[in-house]
């Protein structure tokens, strides 16, 4: 006792105290400064308890595209398989999808949009991700109705698909009917879905509607070929909430810019591949032991080159093009 107060040794909580603290903390500070201040926090934030969720999307979005995966790979290495969300955006490639699937274990809501994925990977990894609740393939251009009938059905327990599209991305798209057909036929389950600027047609969507009886809430802002009559909604559909597809031209903003392709001029969070300098990660391992790769080893931290990016609050340009008008 010192002062009539108890003193605390934070250094010797337990690793999921530890890790439960530690993952109110930000990106930067669980990889470049809890390692830093004793052993046993660096053993913590190396374990599974700081990542069962792991949300690095404002990250891989302005990141250089070859950083994403070393990342993912480490921090669901991290994670031993007790990973329950993830959050990535800009996925380069098919292997970074796969190697997600490979290692989802318990996963329920996984967020994936913008990535480069084909319809084959996800035909082929849909089986291993049985357990997802929550989906969001927004932005993902490459895949189709396939993709989407390969989730439906396999992920029995999906309640929430997002899949919305830019504007400016589905103008060379003649209809997305077969993906709402899709959804229809494989997806009873869903609560929330989000459609928003698919170019999908009034007698898809009401096959939604009859099909995906649990539906609370659709997305169909911008789907300017969507008529739906609020009376028959009221009358058929009392518990479900329609948003669109009218909407006001100045759309949000803040939407527009994380859609955005990746600028070079951007500032982003770099730290030069930090899945590779900060330890050597077996990524062919499942184990779930691991090692502490800061131990007696501070000089590598030193000479780690941190580059730290100003925010994401800003525009990553200074002037960007006009939304586009309704029809």
């Amino acid at each position: 006792m010192e002062g009539g107060s108890e003193l605390r040794c934070w250094d010797e909580l337990i690793p999921d105290a530890l890790g439960m603290i530690f993952c109110k903390l930000s990106l930067q500070e669980l990889l470049t400064v809890i390692p830093r201040v004793c052993k046993s926090w660096g053993k913590a934030v190396t374990g599974p308890y700081c990542w069962q969720e792991i949300d690095i999307e404002e990250w891989s979005t302005y990141c250089p595209p070859e950083h994403i995966l070393p990342m993912v790979r480490m921090l669901m290495m991290r994670s031993g398989r007790s990973l329950r969300k993830l959050c990535v955006s800009s996925l380069p490639t098919d292997e970074a999808f796969s190697f997600i699937a490979d290692h989802v274990g318990s996963l329920h809501e996984l967020r994936v949009s913008r990535s480069e994925i084909s319809n084959s990977i996800v035909e082929k990894s849909a089986p291993k991700l049985s357990n997802i609740t929550f989906l969001d393939v927004s932005y993902c251009l490459n895949i189709e109705a396939s993709a989407l009938e390969a989730i439906g059905k396999n992920c029995k327990s999906l309640l929430v698909l997002h899949r919305v599209m830019h504007p400016l991305t589905v103008e060379e798209k003649v209809c997305q009917d077969d993906e709402a057909y899709a959804i229809a036929a494989t997806m009873p389950k869903l609560k929330q879905l989000e459609l928003a600027y698919a170019l999908v047609s009034t007698e898809a969507v009401l096959k939604i509607l009859v099909s995906c009886r649990q539906l609370e809430y659709l997305d169909l802002r911008g789907c300017w070929n969507v008529k739906l009559d609020e009376d028959f909604l009221k009358e058929k559909f009392s518990g479900l909430k329609v948003l669109g597809p009218i909407v006001e031209d100045s759309y949000e903003m803040e939407l527009f810019e994380n859609c955005t392709d990746f600028s070079e001029t951007s500032s982003y969070l770099a730290w030069e591949v930090l899945a590779h300098e900060l330890g050597d990660v077996n990524y062919e391992d499942d184990s779930d032991s691991f090692d502490e790769p800061w131990d007696d080893d501070e000089q590598r931290l030193e000479e780690l080159e941190l580059r730290f990016y100003e925010g994401f609050n800003g525009a990553v340009g200074d002037a960007w093009p006009a939304w586009p008008a309704s029809p």
